[in-house]
C-alpha cells in the first residue's frame, strides 16, 4: 500500500479544501458532543494554519486528507491527521502516523497530539502507542516518546 500513499506539500491557496476535509472528518464526533459547528472548525483550522507544517495526503491519486505536524515547546505536536471518512480504516491513516514517528524519531523529538473526546480517534491514537497523560473538558491529550517502539 505504500506506494500508493504519498505526503504531499501544500500551497497556502489549499486553506479551503483542508477546511472542507476538515469538517467532513470531524462532524460526526461533533455532532454527537452537539458541538459541530462549520464555521467555528474552519476559524480554528485557519488561525493556526502554516503551509509549511502541512502535507496532503494522497491516496492513488487523489487528495484523501491531511496532516500537519508543528514544532511545540517540549517537541512536536502532531496538531492535525484527518482523512475523508470514505477513506477511513483502509491503513492509510496508520502509514501516514508511522511516517510521523519516523521523523520524530529521526529528530530525538516527542509528539504529542489531542484527541476530540468521543472521537474515535482516541483508540487510533492509543493502538499505535500514545500514552493519555492530561484529559481537558473536551479533549483528551496523549503522548508518544521519542524512539519507542509502535
Amino acid at each position: 500500500m505504500n506506494d500508493r500513499i504519498a505526503l504531499q506539500p501544500v500551497q497556502a491557496d489549499d486553506a479551503d479544501e483542508l477546511v472542507a476535509i476538515r469538517i467532513a472528518a470531524m462532524r460526526e464526533s461533533l455532532e454527537r458532543l452537539g458541538r459541530f459547528d462549520p464555521q467555528r472548525a474552519r476559524e480554528r483550522f485557519l488561525s493556526g494554519f502554516v503551509p509549511a507544517h502541512t502535507r496532503h495526503i494522497v491516496h492513488d491519486g487523489v487528495r484523501v486528507g491531511f496532516v500537519v505536524v508543528k514544532p511545540a515547546p517540549e517537541g512536536l505536536l502532531l496538531d492535525h491527521l484527518y482523512l475523508l471518512p470514505a477513506h477511513q480504516g483502509q491503513g492509510i491513516g496508520a502509514f501516514v502516523l508511522r511516517q510521523v514517528f519516523r521523523n520524530a524519531d529521526a529528530a530525538g523529538q516527542d509528539l504529542r497530539v489531542g484527541a476530540l473526546k468521543q472521537s474515535d480517534a482516541n483508540r487510533f491514537y492509543q493502538r499505535h502507542g500514545f500514552r493519555l497523560v492530561e484529559e481537558g473538558e473536551w479533549d483528551n491529550y496523549y503522548l508518544r516518546k521519542a524512539g519507542q517502539a509502535d
